[in-house]
């Protein structure tokens, strides 16, 4: 088994926690309401303008969530899938994430609360993520954004979710991504990877807590796996827009997420990749909980604000 040491403020963090029992053992009723219960940070960033509104899905309207750091019109965007194994999360408990991600990077950003599985079998959270992300594009001036400067943004499953909205929007001739941005993504099923194997027992997301989603994950579904499903399985990434790649040393996914990176820059994508030592699965949900993660966000603000300043003509 490999060793890993979280830094001493995740640890703290995660003894603050005390003992969690399996997911599977509390079940999907309980987990989702632990995470939707849990209350914000006193001190989240503060947004010129919050709005809700019901964009078109391909089963009914997709809820999405609109964080403006400034009034300004023309702000570049992010479009944000948040985490939680395609069966947990919501709007309101990313809130303090997409919130950050809105300061750092100085752009707006479109939350999308995609149907979760199991009672939305995939690929509903893919078509809702494609189907906002396109809506967003197609009217941009009604969300007072500039089109030209879009990024798909997402953590662990989100993460997925917008590494395969970037596939499909190369596949299918839009929208125009000009960025995707993978926060220890959950691209792939891959249970034979060394940090799985190795951290079966890590603290914040266990091996069986991953089964345990996949299993509910996996109910119902009635198509074949595909690389908008599971990214990973993509053959060509050729084409895609530049990525920004986050992973987390004590994560036991960590491996897909650095694998498909490299793929991403054999693949001759602009391609940053940055591992965060000592510190655990989902830690930018609450990013200002620990120095590492207040430091990964500023990063990866900065890198978007880069990419929004200077953008790439091809």
């Amino acid at each position: 088994m490999t060793q890993y040491q979280l830094d001493p403020d995740a640890a703290a963090r995660v003894a603050a926690f005390g003992p969690i029992p399996p997911m599977r053992q509390r079940g999907l009723d309980e987990v989702r309401r632990t995470i939707e219960s849990a209350p914000h940070p006193d001190d989240m960033p503060q947004m010129a303008d919050v709005e809700n509104r019901d964009v078109p899905g391909p089963a009914g309207t997709v809820p999405v969530r609109i964080y403006r750091p400034t009034p300004a019109a023309d702000s570049p965007v992010l479009v944000y899938f948040h985490g939680g194994g395609m069966v947990l999360g919501s709007n309101h408990s990313f809130e303090p994430l997409a919130r950050a991600l809105a300061a750092h990077s100085r752009a707006t950003v479109v939350s999308v609360e995609y149907r979760l599985a199991p009672e939305a079998p995939a690929p509903a959270q893919f078509e809702d993520a494609y189907a906002a992300t396109s809506y967003v594009a197609a009217h941009a001036e009604a969300f007072r954004i500039d089109p030209r400067r879009l990024a798909v943004v997402g953590d662990s499953a989100g993460g997925s979710l917008a590494a395969a909205v970037a596939i499909a929007a190369r596949d299918r001739g839009g929208p125009a991504i000009c960025c995707q941005v993978l926060m220890y993504p959950g691209l792939d099923r891959d249970m034979a990877c060394e940090s799985i194997v190795s951290m079966p027992d890590a603290p914040m997301l266990s091996r069986d807590d991953i089964d345990y989603m996949h299993e509910l994950a996996d109910r119902g579904v009635r198509t074949p796996p595909d690389q908008y499903r599971f990214p990973a399985l993509a053959s060509d990434l050729t084409g895609l827009p530049q990525a920004i790649v986050v992973t987390a040393a004590c994560d036991p996914i960590r491996d897909w997420g650095e694998r498909y990176a490299r793929r991403l820059r054999d693949a001759g994508v602009q391609t940053t990749l940055t591992r965060y030592p000592g510190i655990y699965h989902g830690f930018l949900m609450r990013s200002e909980a620990t120095a590492r993660g207040r430091l990964a966000i500023a990063e990866i603000g900065a890198l978007l604000r880069a990419k929004f300043a200077h953008p790439l003509p091809f």
